[in-house]
């Protein structure tokens, strides 16, 4: 599956205004469909998902933001790949604890946040 990354502010404010959106311990989740222009083409791109990250000065200095965007990154790549739902933008934003949190418990948090919007698809297998 193709992964795309989200970089245009406006995709970022669309996805603020989506209704899919839920918060764990380590992260919060925001999702929405990829829109489409006319035709049958996601606009701007062939991914099948694209995913833009935040990491906003209240959770820390440079460092620690850096490590928090780092570690949704890793996150995005391993489940988002294979549990997301195709069409759709997500962002991942970092909580507090998000650098510092047991990266288990952080895949536990990406599983009950999709879980929780709908859009958590079975593995290939089960």
């Amino acid at each position: 599956m193709r992964i795309g990354r989200l970089k245009k502010r406006a995709d970022f404010l669309r996805l603020r205004r989506a209704k899919l959106r839920t918060a764990a311990k380590g992260l919060v989740l925001q999702a929405a469909p990829i829109p489409r222009m006319s035709g049958t083409k996601p606009s701007g791109s062939s991914e099948d998902m694209r995913v833009g990250f935040t990491a906003t000065k209240r959770i820390g200095n440079a460092v620690v933001r850096n490590r928090a965007k780092r570690r949704l990154r890793v996150l995005a790549q391993t489940i988002l790949a294979q549990r997301g739902t195709p069409g759709y933008d997500y962002v991942l934003i970092a909580r507090d604890g998000t650098g510092v949190r047991d990266f288990a418990a952080l895949q536990d948090d990406l599983h009950y946040s999709l879980k929780r919007v709908g859009l958590l698809r079975e593995a290939a297998g089960q």
